[in-house]
């Protein structure tokens, strides 16, 4: 497993990779894939059972970036994990591309299910997990929702469904950074107290600080013990992590691509900088 020192560093090579990525392609999704990085670091480093040579080997734990807009966030750390080619982030956004601005299955083997329209993640994630248990099979499913996506009704039926079903493979990770395109997910639709909702549908809830590495992977631990209910990770994070400026910013990046010099800017912070103030939990509880 990583210990803190590295887990920081990949974070910061993986938010670097983003940003240049972002600012490439001219497209992108900067501040939600930079709040996502350390659960997907975490995932993939220490969590996610899976074989680098094999994507579809069939025991593989499956994870569903339900969030799809941070599909830079994923590809980068498919490159610090080395499944991927670091060469590839140059065409993300292009349209022959293995690498779409919302990840498509169709291109690339890692990605589990063509991700992008909101709402949708954690039903394919119930689907799946009720399929592990139909094959007796026993890998696990992890989805990644932002909190945002959590206004969606159909996410409230998946959760439904899955706690009726039992399904305690079962473990949804929401990116609580608490902003999403149009401002702030209190002002939009509020949906606290988060934890009191997922309770209230059966799920085991488990919260965390989602942009420290180690707390995030502790938590994604935890539920693998959890049996009879599916379980919920609350990752409380911060929109534009790493980058003060962009953190100063919240909702308004977004969907913003970085110019040149904010790029500069971004970079020389992320060279030296230690882990930033992360996510502790909030009023949304």
């Amino acid at each position: 497993m990583l210990d803190r020192t590295d887990a920081e560093a990949i974070s910061r090579r993986v938010r670097r990779r983003i940003l240049s990525t972002i600012h490439s392609a001219g497209a992108g999704h900067a501040g939600g894939s930079l709040s996502s990085v350390e659960i997907l670091v975490a995932l993939y480093f220490d969590v996610l059972r899976l074989d680098a040579a094999n994507p579809k080997w069939p025991q593989r734990d499956r994870f569903i970036l339900s969030k799809g807009h941070a599909s830079s966030a994923l590809y980068s750390v498919l490159v610090e994990r080395g499944l991927m080619e670091s060469d590839l982030l140059r065409s993300f956004g292009r349209i022959d591309s293995e690498l779409q601005v919302h990840p498509d299955m169709h291109r690339l083997e890692w990605v589990e299910i063509s991700t992008g329209s909101l709402g949708q993640g954690l039903s394919v994630g119930v689907g799946t997990a009720l399929g592990a248990r139909l094959t007796g099979s026993d890998f696990a499913t992890y989805v990644l929702l932002g909190d945002g996506e959590c206004q969606e009704g159909q996410v409230w039926e998946a959760a439904m469904a899955a706690a009726h079903y039992r399904l305690d493979s079962l473990v949804a990770i929401v990116d609580s950074n608490q902003a999403q395109l149009t401002g702030r997910t209190s002002d939009v639709m509020d949906i606290c107290p988060l934890r009191d909702k997922w309770a209230a549908f059966g799920w085991d809830v488990v919260e965390a600080d989602g942009n420290d590495v180690i707390a995030i992977r502790q938590a994604l631990l935890v539920p693998r013990g959890s049996r009879g209910r599916p379980s919920v990770v609350i990752a409380h994070t911060t929109k534009g992590e790493g980058v003060s400026f962009m953190e100063a910013g919240g909702h308004t990046w977004h969907g913003r691509v970085p110019t040149a010099h904010e790029l500069d800017l971004a970079l020389a912070e992320l060279a030296d900088a230690g882990r930033s103030k992360g996510g502790e939990p909030r009023e949304c509880n």
